[in-house]
């Protein structure tokens, strides 16, 4: 796993997952194309991340018993695909069912990770998950800023154009450039799925990793979904470019990747679990206040995106400790429940807003933030206590 390898997983993860998220600051320009309710496009962020979930759950297993190099380039060929219907739809539901597809095929970035894990030493697994995680985690906080500046130019359409021709290009490179992987026993795609629903039944901790993922990407959309909302509104009413620019702001939490990876491999993962959820309950009182200044509402993203993304690499180090052949079903289990977990918090972010406005937004954030602390703290108790035994 060379420097550059890594460096081309990270850059197609970005690339890729990005094409789920160049839609949140597009929602009020699709609302007016199409002559929608805000609320109503917001929905379209909701069924991608339904698509995406799907993915992992019915597509990626396949990384188990399947050449994970075809896999990943299959799938980025279909998204290619899905993304030049969406820049031509001609109704707004021809553009959900398109980006149902865009997020079904964008799994393959749950593909990769695996991959990246396999091929890295055990000693290192962590640093490198965190290197290829924050690729990632760029490609989602900077879609936005791309989008924004695209659309505030060219129109929407032309943001899913650029995206055709990205794909293109990450193609090309990992044609040439993915390594084949090891050779794996055959099984049947029936007997995949079915263990990976017993991994998600019989392992407390994949199940208690999946539970904090799910929580913290929903406080995450919830508050990328409902910032679109409240930046086109007053006070602020920002056009589109200026709206993707708070994903620089963002990209802060790609910082906060590698070094979960290597608390991770310390061993400081209770600790490391503790500080991040709370990072994600004090942030929400700073976005509350952001519905009427700038500055808390730019504090507020910088410290929720350290603490959702720290908290992601963290339990995403957890989970793929031993079990190498079954890394693929353990990313289906984590991340199906942590896409499900964003698709709610991107539902909720429609809801509460249309309910009760910013204010709704910010203490249903916080209430998500209160719920992960409240699962950690009892967590870490007993994990003290049984430390304190065994000396």
């Amino acid at each position: 796993m060379s420097a550059l390898l890594t460096l081309l997983f990270a850059v197609t993860c970005g690339g890729v997952v990005a094409n789920i998220y160049y839609s949140q600051p597009l929602l009020a320009e699709i609302a007016a194309a199409f002559h929608l309710p805000t609320a109503q496009a917001g929905l379209l962020v909701t069924i991608t991340q339904i698509g995406y979930a799907s993915g992992l759950a019915l597509l990626v297993p396949l990384g188990d018993a399947l050449s994970r190099r075809r896999l990943t380039i299959g799938l980025c060929l279909l998204t290619s695909a899905a993304l030049l219907a969406a820049a031509f739809s001609p109704s707004y539901y021809l553009l959900c069912v398109a980006m149902v597809c865009v997020g079904l095929s964008s799994c393959a970035v749950q593909v990769l990770v695996p991959f990246a894990a396999s091929l890295a030493p055990d000693a290192i697994r962590g640093k490198v998950v965190g290197t290829v995680m924050s690729g990632l985690l760029l490609g989602i906080l900077l879609a936005r800023t791309v989008s924004g500046l695209i659309a505030g130019t060219f129109g929407w359409r032309a943001v899913y154009l650029f995206a055709f021709g990205a794909m293109t290009v990450l193609i090309a490179l990992l044609v040439k450039f993915l390594p084949a992987d090891p050779s794996r026993p055959r099984t049947p795609y029936l007997k995949l799925l079915s263990s990976a629903g017993r991994m998600a039944l019989t392992d407390p901790v994949l199940r208690e990793r999946s539970f904090y993922g799910a929580l913290a990407f929903a406080a995450f959309s919830l508050f990328w979904t409902g910032l679109t909302f409240v930046l086109s509104a007053p006070p602020y009413s920002y056009s589109q470019s200026t709206i993707g620019l708070f994903g620089l702001a963002g990209a802060a939490g790609a910082l906060a990747a590698s070094g979960a990876g290597r608390l991770a491999d310390s061993g400081g993962t209770r600790l490391a679990t503790g500080l991040f959820g709370s990072a994600i309950l004090a942030s929400y009182g700073l976005i509350w206040l952001g519905g009427h200044s700038l500055a808390a509402l730019i504090g507020g993203v910088l410290v929720l995106d350290v603490g959702v993304q720290g908290l992601h690499i963290t339990n995403q180090s957890v989970v793929y400790r031993g079990n190498a052949e079954a890394r693929s079903r353990i990313t289906t289990v984590y991340l199906t429940s942590y896409f499900i977990g964003g698709a709610a918090g991107s539902l909720l972010a429609s809801t509460c807003y249309a309910w009760g406005g910013w204010g709704a937004v910010s203490c249903c954030g916080a209430a998500i933030g209160a719920i992960i602390l409240l699962r950690w703290l009892p967590c870490a108790r007993k994990h003290r206590a049984l430390s304190a035994e065994s000396i």
